[in-house]
């Protein structure tokens, strides 16, 4: 993992909003399932992130010499009879930056904010056969259930998605 790396919470898009269309714009292209199809327009991927920001949203985003790499969203169940859980979305690493232990350090960064925010459980859906399956069961999040033909791929093909948990 790079010496340089940091993780801090983003309160307002601005300035970061370049970057972090450019990430969006690379994990998709990659093939990541996190609800877009590539060939991503840039004007799509900024819309979506100026409307990330809110009350309920913690955005954590790794940065490598002040440039965004990754990031992870952590969505705060705002019903009364779920103010114990969250939801991790939207865990993403650029594809230059894989395999350096960046998303680990994102999920161990939710995990505590989550904590902070008097969380106790969270949950998280991934496409079925997605390295990021390793990676939640190997921090303990716990396999849910299977839901086929659940999202569309790149090529057209309906895939699964996989729903983990993990109290915390």
């Amino acid at each position: 993992m790079a010496s340089d790396l940091e993780i801090v919470e983003l309160t307002e898009i601005g300035e970061h909003i370049h970057e972090l269309s450019e990430l969006l714009i690379q994990v998709v292209g990659d093939g990541a399932s996190i609800g877009f199809l590539p060939p991503l327009k840039y004007l799509e991927a900024a819309a979506y992130w100026e409307d990330v920001i809110s009350p309920d949203v913690v955005l954590l985003v790794a940065k490598i010499n002040k440039t965004s790499v990754g990031s992870v969203q952590l969505h705060l169940s705002q019903k009364q009879n779920g103010s114990h859980r969250a939801e991790i979305a939207k865990l993403m690493t650029h594809p230059e930056h894989r395999r350096n232990g960046i998303g680990r350090l994102l999920m161990e960064q939710a995990e505590e904010r989550a904590k902070q925010e008097g969380r106790s459980l969270l949950v998280l859906d991934t496409r079925e056969g997605d390295p990021s399956n390793q990676l939640y069961t190997s921090m303990g999040y716990v396999q849910a259930g299977r839901i086929p033909h659940y999202a569309r791929s790149a090529n057209g093909e309906l895939d699964a998605t996989i729903f983990y948990y993990k109290s915390i």
